[in-house]
C-alpha cells in the first residue's frame, strides 16, 4: 500500500473528541476564533481538517486538555488508513508487540505491514510506555469493532462470562485443561476462559477462524490477557478443512455463524463428523453442533450460542431427535433479545455434553430467561438483568424448582417435532409465584401513591369562568423573530437503522410509527454512525429542551426532549427555542392540543398532515410562560404517573390469572 500524500483529515465531531468537548463547543470556535483551521475537503455540510492543523491549533489555543488522551488523538491517523483489514492488522501488531512476546503465534503467518503502518504501530508503543499499554489496546479495539459493527460480530463480556460460569458449575471439581473455539473471531470467548481457568496451570487455548486479520486479533488479545498460557490460532475454513481433528477439547465455547448457505454441504456429504445425520443445506448450525461434538473428548463438554429456530425448524427435527436420543443435550437456555447480536433476536445457548461420555441424565433441562430485563438509569428502552439470568440458569443446573426453568424426560422430547424451544416446556404458570404476588402489589401500592401524589398539585387548579383574552403567535413568527429555529425530521439513511433492545451507547430513532411504542418498536442507530451522518448533514438530531412535534394527524403530539439525544425520521419536528424569550415546556403545552393540530392541518394528500409553521402558541411574558411549563411539567408526571399504574395493574392482573389458572391462589 503505497504512502498517502494527503493529510489525514478530521470531521467537526473528531475535533469535539480530541479536545474532549461537545460538537457544539467546535463551532463556536469556528465561528469566534479568525485562525480556526480551514477545512481542506469535505462538504459544507460536513467539512474535513488538517488533524496536524488542528492539533497545533488546540494547543496554541489551550482547548487540548479535555478528557481525550493519546490514544484519540491516534485513532484517526488508523482509521485514515481507510480499509478494515489494514487498520484491524495496526492494532494486532500493536496488541502482540505490548504483550510479553511480541511474536505472532507460530500456527499462522501475519500479513506484512506497509512502511506507513509500521510508523502508526512504533507511535502507538511510545504512547503505550507513557499512556498504559493494555487499555490502549483495548481502546483501539473497541473502537474498530465500533467502526464495522455490521460486518462483525461478537460475544459480549457479561455472556461470555455467563458461558465460562456453566462450564464450571457443569464440570465441578474437574481440571479445564483445553479449551477451543472453533469460530474464536477476535477471541472474546478465549479470553473470558483465560481469565477463569488461567492460574490454575496447564490450561491450552485454541482457536481457529476463516478471516486472517480477526485471527491476528485474537492472538493479540490472548498475548495481553494470558501470556502465560499456551495458546494456538489457526486460519481455516472450519467446516471444510476440519482443522483439529483429534482436540479432544475439556471444553468448546463457540458462536458460530449464522443463517449459511455455502457451508459446503454438497462436498461433505459424506463426512466423518455427521453422526447424527448429514445436516440439510438449510441447518448450517447443525453442522456446526455436530463439528463441536466432534472436538469434544470423552468428558468434554460445549456451550454454543444458537439462534431460536434452531431448536424447532422441521428440517433437522432428526437432528435434533438423535442428539436427544444420545443424551448430547444437557441444557437449552432462552436469553432475552439484546443479549448479543442479532439484538432484536433472543438467541438461544446449547450445553452438550460428549457423545462419546458416558450418559450421565435421561432429561433435558429448559431455562427460559427472556424476561430478565430492566430499565437503566438512562430511562429510555431495556437492558438485559445479566445477574436474574446468571441466578436462573444456575437455579437449572442445579436442579432447583426456580421461576422459568423445568425438567424434561427424554422421552417425552422424542415425538413429531423434537421443539428444543424453552418456551415450549416451562410452565406458563411457572412465572408466578408468592414472590412475585408480593412483588405485583407492592408495585401496584407505589403507583397509586404515586398516582394521588401527583394529582394534588393539579387538583388545586380550577378553571377560570372568562379567560382573559390573550394574543397568540403562530410557530412561524416565532421563527421570524429568532424565537424559535424549526428543523424538520430527515429520511433515515438505508442500512443505519437497527431494531430491538437498544445498547447503552447508541442512539434512539424516533418515526411516527415508533412514538409512544414499546421495547418491540425500539430503533437505534450507533453513535459512530449518528456522529458521522449528523456531520455531513443527513440527520436531525434532538438536544436537551428541544421541543419535538408529530407532523400528522393521526398520532398527533408534542413534547420536551429531556432524553436526547434522538435522530428524527421523516414527519417529525425539532422546535429549539432561545431560552431568554420563550419557555420550552410552554410551548410544548400549547403545541400539543389536537384542536391547535386541526386548525394547522393539510389535505392536500391522502395521510393528512400538519403544517408546523401555522400552529399557534400564547404570546405571554415570559415569566407567565415558566408558571404555564410548571403546570404542563406536572401534567406530563400525571400522565406517566396514570400510564404506570395501567402497567402495573395490568401486569398484577397477570399474576393473579397465572395463580389461578395453576390452582395456586387460596381465599376469597
Amino acid at each position: 500500500m503505497a504512502q498517502r500524500d494527503e493529510p489525514v483529515t478530521v470531521t467537526l465531531a473528531g475535533i469535539a473528541r480530541l479536545a474532549g468537548v461537545g460538537r457544539a463547543a467546535v463551532s463556536n470556535w469556528r465561528r469566534r476564533h479568525d485562525d480556526f483551521p480551514s477545512p481542506v475537503g469535505g462538504t459544507d455540510a460536513s467539512p474535513q481538517f488538517s488533524l496536524d492543523t488542528v492539533e497545533e491549533w488546540l494547543t496554541r489555543h489551550g482547548k487540548g486538555d479535555g478528557v481525550a488522551g493519546g490514544w484519540e488523538r491516534l485513532w484517526p491517523r488508523i482509521e485514515d488508513l481507510g480499509d478494515r483489514d489494514r487498520m484491524g492488522l495496526v492494532i494486532a501488531h500493536v496488541g502482540l508487540q505490548l504483550s510479553r512476546g511480541g511474536t505472532a503465534s507460530a500456527e499462522y503467518a501475519a500479513p506484512e505491514m506497509t512502511g506507513p503502518e509500521r510508523t502508526l504501530v512504533e507511535e502507538a508503543l511510545r504512547l503505550a510506555r507513557k499512556e498504559g499499554g493494555n487499555e490502549g489496546f483495548h481502546f483501539l479495539l473497541r473502537r474498530w469493532l465500533g467502526t464495522h459493527v455490521r460486518q462483525i460480530a461478537t460475544t459480549p463480556a457479561p455472556l461470555a462470562d455467563l458461558m465460562t460460569e456453566i462450564a464450571q458449575t457443569m464440570r465441578a471439581e474437574e481440571c479445564v485443561r483445553s479449551v477451543v473455539d472453533p469460530a474464536c473471531g477476535t477471541g472474546g470467548l478465549l479470553v473470558a476462559a483465560a481469565r477463569r481457568w488461567a492460574d490454575q496451570g496447564g490450561l491450552r487455548l485454541v482457536g481457529h477462524d476463516h478471516d486472517p486479520v480477526l485471527v491476528c486479533l485474537a492472538d493479540a488479545w490472548l498475548a495481553l490477557e494470558a501470556a502465560g498460557t499456551e495458546r494456538k490460532v489457526l486460519v481455516a475454513d472450519t467446516l471444510r478443512d476440519d482443522p483439529l481433528s483429534r482436540a479432544d477439547a475439556d471444553l468448546v465455547l463457540c458462536n458460530p455463524p449464522a443463517n449459511e448457505r455455502d457451508w459446503g454441504h454438497g462436498e461433505l456429504a459424506t463426512d466423518r463428523r455427521w453422526q447424527f445425520g448429514q445436516p440439510p443445506r438449510t441447518e448450517s448450525e447443525l453442522a456446526w453442533v455436530q463439528h463441536i461434538l466432534s472436538l469434544l473428548g470423552p468428558d468434554g463438554l460445549a456451550i454454543v450460542v444458537l439462534p431460536p429456530a434452531v431448536a424447532s425448524r422441521r428440517a433437522g427435527r432428526r437432528i435434533r431427535a438423535g442428539l436427544v436420543r444420545a443424551g448430547v443435550v444437557r441444557m437449552v437456555v432462552a436469553l432475552p433479545a439484546g443479549a448479543a447480536q442479532p439484538y432484536g433476536v433472543g438467541l438461544h445457548l446449547w450445553v452438550l455434553r460428549s457423545p462419546g461420555g458416558n450418559p450421565t441424565g435421561s432429561s433435558v433441562s429448559f431455562v427460559d430467561t427472556a424476561d430478565c430485563r430492566h430499565t437503566p438509569s438512562t430511562g429510555r428502552g431495556q437492558a438485559v438483568d445479566w445477574d436474574a439470568v446468571r441466578d436462573r440458569v444456575l437455579s437449572g443446573l442445579r436442579g432447583d424448582a426456580f421461576e422459568g426453568t423445568a425438567v424434561v424426560p427424554l422421552l417425552e422430547l422424542l415425538g413429531d417435532e423434537t421443539d428444543l424451544t424453552p418456551a415450549r416446556h416451562v410452565p406458563a404458570t411457572a412465572a408466578a409465584t408468592a414472590v412475585d404476588l408480593r412483588r405485583s402489589w407492592t408495585g401496584f401500592d407505589a403507583a397509586l401513591l404515586a398516582l394521588r401524589d401527583s394529582s394534588q398539585a393539579l387538583r388545586a387548579l380550577t378553571a377560570v369562568r372568562e379567560p382573559a383574552d390573550h394574543l397568540d403567535v403562530s410557530v412561524a413568527e416565532l421563527e421570524q423573530t429568532g424565537a424559535v429555529t424549526l428543523a424538520a425530521g430527515t429520511p433515515l439513511p438505508a442500512g443505519f437503522v437497527q431494531r430491538g433492545p437498544r445498547p447503552d451507547e447508541a442512539v434512539a430513532v424516533l418515526t411516527p410509527l415508533n412514538v409512544g411504542e414499546g421495547q418491540a418498536g425500539q430503533q437505534w442507530m450507533t453513535s459512530e454512525d449518528v456522529e458521522r451522518l449528523h456531520d455531513e448533514g443527513k440527520l436531525t438530531l434532538t438536544a436537551f429542551g428541544d421541543v419535538v412535534v408529530v407532523g400528522s394527524t393521526q398520532g398527533y403530539d408534542a413534547w420536551v426532549e429531556t432524553k436526547a439525544p434522538t435522530v428524527l425520521g421523516l414527519h417529525l419536528h425539532r422546535l429549539r427555542v432561545d431560552p431568554e424569550r420563550l419557555d420550552p415546556f410552554f410551548l410544548a403545552a400549547c403545541l400539543r392540543v389536537r384542536s391547535n393540530a386541526r386548525r394547522a392541518g393539510t389535505h392536500a394528500t391522502v395521510s393528512s398532515r400538519v403544517d408546523v409553521r401555522r400552529l399557534r402558541a400564547l404570546r405571554l411574558p415570559l415569566e407567565e410562560q415558566r408558571r404555564h411549563g410548571e403546570i404542563h411539567r406536572q401534567l406530563i408526571e400525571f400522565e406517566h404517573a396514570a400510564a404506570e399504574l395501567g402497567s402495573v395493574s395490568e401486569a398484577l392482573g397477570d399474576v393473579l390469572a397465572g395463580l389461578l389458572a395453576g390452582g395456586g391462589l387460596a381465599g376469597g
